[in-house]
C-alpha cells in the first residue's frame, strides 16, 4: 500500500533528484515519497499470500521437507514458477532479449469501481497490459492481469530502463514501477 501510492515527484511537483542533483531513478528513490493519506485508502493492493511466499521458496530450491518449517500443511511446489510472477508491486523484466510476460493480482480494498490502466513505457520497450480495465463489484474481490514487455524494433538497450504502470479509478492511483534490463551475455 505504501509503495503503490508513493509519488516520484517532490513537494514542488518536480521529479525527485538524486544526491548529484540529477533526475533520480528507482534505484535512488525506491517507490518514491510516501503519501500517508493515499496509503490509508489505496483502492487496490498487491496482496501476497502464504502460497506466494512458499512458491518463492520453491524457486530458491527449498524442498518439501524444508517447507514444513514454514507451514503446517504439506505443500507441493509448482512445476514451474518464475520469480517474475511474484505478486509484488514492482514489476521487472530482467534479461529481456525479445518478449517477457508477467502476471500480477490485485485486491480491491475500497469501494466498487472500474480501474483503467495507464503505462509510461520504459525507453526502448513496448508494454502491453491485458486486460486494460479491471472492474470490481465488491470489497475483497481479486483480479489478475498480465504485463508483456517487448523490445521496440531496432532498439538496442544497453542498461536498465524504467517506466510506471498505474491503475486508476479517478480517485485512487495505484502505481507499480517497471524495471527492464536487457539481456547481457557474460
Amino acid at each position: 500500500m505504501i509503495s503503490s501510492t508513493a509519488t516520484t515527484r517532490d513537494n514542488n511537483g518536480d521529479p525527485i533528484l538524486d544526491s548529484s542533483n540529477t533526475r533520480a531513478t528507482p534505484f535512488a528513490y525506491g517507490a518514491g515519497h510516501v503519501q500517508p493519506n493515499r496509503a490509508a485508502d489505496p483502492g487496490l493492493v498487491y496482496d501476497l499470500t502464504v502460497n506466494d511466499f512458499l512458491n518463492y521458496l520453491c524457486s530458491r530450491g527449498y524442498t518439501a521437507k524444508d517447507l514444513k518449517l514454514f507451514t503446517d500443511k504439506p505443500y507441493t511446489c509448482p512445476k514451474s514458477f518464475s520469480l517474475t510472477d511474484f505478486n509484488y508491486p514492482s514489476i521487472s523484466a530482467i534479461n529481456l532479449n525479445d518478449t517477457i510476460t508477467v502476471t500480477r493480482r490485485v485486491k480491491n480494498v475500497g469501494s466498487p469501481g472500474k480501474y483503467y490502466i495507464h503505462v509510461r513505457e520504459p525507453t526502448g520497450v513496448l508494454v502491453s497490459v491485458a486486460p486494460t480495465t479491471l472492474e470490481f463489484k465488491k470489497l475483497g474481490e481479486e483480479k489478475t492481469f498480465k504485463v508483456t514487455f517487448k523490445l521496440a524494433p531496432k532498439w538496442k538497450l544497453k542498461d536498465y530502463t524504467f517506466g510506471i504502470l498505474t491503475w486508476s479509478d479517478g480517485k485512487h492511483f495505484v502505481r507499480s514501477p517497471l524495471v527492464v534490463r536487457p539481456y547481457w551475455s557474460y
